[in-house]
Order: C-alpha cells, then sequence, then structure tokens
C-alpha cells in the first residue's frame, strides 16, 4: 500500500458554520522515510490551518476536507499519489507535498490535469516552469545568490572573518543546488573552499566523511542537510574529537538539531521564527500557541513554531485567499486571481508576479542559543536581545 488516508476536519466551528458538500484538498506529506521528522512540522500546521479556514467560513462557504497520503519521502510514489488523488479519489484542489525532489514529482502530474499547485519548500525556482504553480514561502528568484550572500555578510562580522569553508551537501536537488552556489559565491567574495564533498540523501553513516572533514580544519562547515542528516553528522565529528568552529544547516529537522548537546551555537536557514518582529503579524501569537499545544500531545522534542510549519500555514492561507478572491474552485479562476493580487501570510504579503511566479527573497539566520532557535541576522530582524554568536 503506497499511502494511507486521513481526513482532517474542524471539531468545532466558531462564527458562521460552513455547510453543504465538502471542498476536498488532496496532498501528500513525507509522513514516513527520511524526510518525516521534518513532514510532521507540515502535517500540524495543516491541520491548525484548516480548523482556522473552517472556523471561519470554509472555501465559498463549504466546509474544507484534507485528504493526506503518505509518500514516503519518495518523489516517485508522491508522483503516484497525486495521479490517484486527481484521477481516482475526484480531489477539487491540491496543495503541494513537502520538500524539493517530492515537489517536482508532484508539479509534473498538477501540469498534466491544469491544477494549481501551491507549495512552501521548493528550493530550485528555476524548475518551477508551470504557470499554475505558486511558492508560498519567498525563497526569491535566486535563492543561490541571494542566500548565499546573506549568510557570508553574517561571517563578516565575526571577530575573526572565516577564510576557509569546507561545504558537504546531500544529492537532494535542492540542497545540491544551494551548495554549488554557496562555493560560487565563497570563491567570488576570496573565501577558500578546500573541500567540496556530496553524499546520498537519506544517508546515516557519516564516519569517513567526518574524518574527511576533520582533515581539511577549516574555519567553517556548511551543510546541505535535510532531516537528522546534521545529528548524525555532528555526532560522528564529536566521535573524532572534532568541534567544527563555526557551522551551517540548510534544511535540518529543527527540534532534534536545537536540543541535541552538539547543537549549541548552530546555524539554520530560516523565514520566521516566534519572536518579535514576527510575533506581531496578524493571527501569529494564535497560531503559534495552537501550534506548541498540538506539537506537545504529538511529542515533539521541539514544539516551536519555526519557518518549516510557517511555510504549510502560508500554502493554506494562500488557498484560502484565492479561491474565496476567484470565487471559484475553477484551477484557471485560481491562478488568474493569485497572479494579479498579493495576499497577507504568515511571512507578509506575497506577490507572484516575479520570475517562477515568484516575489521578493525574504531569508534569515537563526542560531542555537541554549536550545532554542532565535533569528540573529539580519542585524534589524534579530529576536530581542539576541546576538549572532561567533563559536
Amino acid at each position: 500500500m503506497m499511502g494511507g488516508a486521513a481526513t482532517l476536519a474542524a471539531p468545532g466551528l466558531l462564527r458562521a458554520a460552513p455547510s453543504g458538500k465538502p471542498v476536498r484538498v488532496g496532498g501528500t506529506l513525507s509522513l514516513t522515510g527520511f524526510l518525516a521528522q521534518t513532514a510532521m512540522l507540515h502535517k500540524i500546521a495543516s491541520e491548525i490551518m484548516i480548523e482556522e479556514i473552517n472556523g471561519r467560513n470554509g472555501l465559498l462557504g463549504r466546509p474544507v476536507e484534507y485528504v493526506l497520503l503518505d509518500d514516503q519521502s519518495k518523489p516517485e510514489v508522491a508522483r503516484s499519489l497525486y495521479e490517484k488523488l486527481i484521477t481516482v479519489d475526484k480531489v477539487d484542489l491540491i496543495q503541494g507535498p513537502y520538500a524539493t525532489a517530492p515537489i517536482l514529482a508532484a508539479m509534473g502530474v498538477a501540469q498534466r490535469y491544469g491544477k494549481v499547485m501551491i507549495q512552501s519548500s521548493m528550493g530550485i525556482p528555476k524548475l518551477q516552469t508551470y504557470d499554475r504553480a505558486f511558492p508560498a514561502t519567498p525563497f526569491g528568484s535566486e535563492p543561490d545568490v541571494t542566500y548565499p550572500n546573506v549568510i557570508l555578510d553574517a561571517m563578516a562580522t565575526f571577530p575573526a572573518p572565516p577564510k576557509s569553508m569546507v561545504i558537504l551537501t546531500s544529492k537532494f536537488p535542492s540542497a545540491q543546488f544551494m551548495a554549488l552556489g554557496m562555493k560560487a559565491q565563497a570563491e567570488k567574495r576570496g573565501v577558500k573552499v578546500p573541500l567540496y564533498l556530496e553524499y546520498e540523501s537519506g544517508n546515516r553513516d557519516f564516519g569517513a566523511i567526518a574524518a574527511r572533514i576533520k582533515e581539511a580544519n577549516a574555519d567553517f562547515l556548511w551543510v546541505g542537510s535535510l532531516g537528522l542528516e546534521s545529528n548524525l553528522l555532528l555526532e560522528a565529528l564529536r566521535k573524532l574529537d572534532y568541534k567544527p568552529k563555526n557551522h551551517f544547516h540548510l534544511y535540518p529537522a529543527p527540534g532534534p538539531l536545537a536540543v541535541s548537546a552538539d547543537g549549541d551555537k548552530a546555524l539554520c536557514s530560516t523565514f520566521i521564527e516566534p519572536d518579535e518582529p514576527f510575533m506581531s503579524r496578524p493571527g501569529m501569537k494564535r497560531i503559534a500557541a495552537e501550534y506548541k499545544e498540538k506539537a506537545a500531545k504529538a511529542n515533539l522534542p521541539y514544539p516551536t513554531i519555526d519557518a518549516q510549519a510557517c511555510g504549510m500555514v502560508a500554502e493554506w492561507q494562500i488557498l484560502e485567499a484565492a479561491v474565496n478572491g476567484a470565487g471559484s474552485l475553477e484551477d484557471e479562476k485560481i491562478a488568474a486571481w493569485l497572479r494579479k493580487n498579493r495576499v497577507d501570510t504568515i511571512y507578509g504579503k506575497a506577490r507572484f508576479d516575479g520570475p517562477y511566479n515568484h516575489g521578493d527573497a525574504a531569508q534569515l539566520i537563526k542560531q542555537v542559543q541554549n536550545k532554542e532557535w532565535k533569528v540573529v541576522w539580519p542585524k534589524e530582524l534579530a529576536a530581542p536581545g539576541v546576538k549572532l554568536i561567533a563559536s
């Protein structure tokens, strides 16, 4: 069996109750496999947003029903399941899965059937060539250029700015894409890259890789990781009695890295965290509180909302605004509305009129301090009283 369906609906309706035949929204998440630690955050965020949408007036006055399948962290499974959702389950709308490879697989199916697909974690914007695919997260159209320079700007403020960098990356498409961008931008700014290494997605044995990192002994370690890979790498380095001077992780499972004994001062990509100025955005405090309650019940190691969960929140906010704004469930009308309008999301105002339907880039850096993630860069968006700390 490739995936089991879970239907999520609001247990209680807060205002004018939506009524009539439910609007069925189909999607997959990696509920099992190497992406599961992070995909669970997207699932919890979806549960919250379905309750929120149904607590308002649903979609077009009808309740929302989410048909969720497990793509097992495998793009080929995602592809088959989206085909099933559209042709067999006959869902009205679809939402994108988590992570670049499953998103690309699902996007091909969406394009074949002309379905709008909103996604929040596709890290290679130039591959989003389908005109009805819309990003919920502000990667910008060239994150392989913009984000490395955010990191390099931050590093330049260290008491001893790094002069050398080891780049290690998963072969997962978006991580590899960002790693190559990091290498190009670092070398352009005079930071040497004595070691560039790639490993297979989902790798669990980092012993030999750790030995090469220790031998290179660079000033900075950049890791294009997903899920628990960063935890496994840092553990392997610790067994060699080696601690990286400063280390950055691209898409790790945020909770396990934050609470790990090896995670102190780790740096990571983000777009939003539950501190000011972000907590003052409309709905953020309420959603953050609901997320914390649900994540604690699910026994997540880090029940604090983060950029991954907020990406899925933004997906549903965009879908709700577009369907109700267009006054239709027709994909053509929904797509046309999105191209002409900005949408208020947990990330701020989203626009879809740039290259590959992207708007502005808004990458931030967060750091583990006292086992909590805190935004540290750019300075003007750092959490109150928090500063970037060099290891």
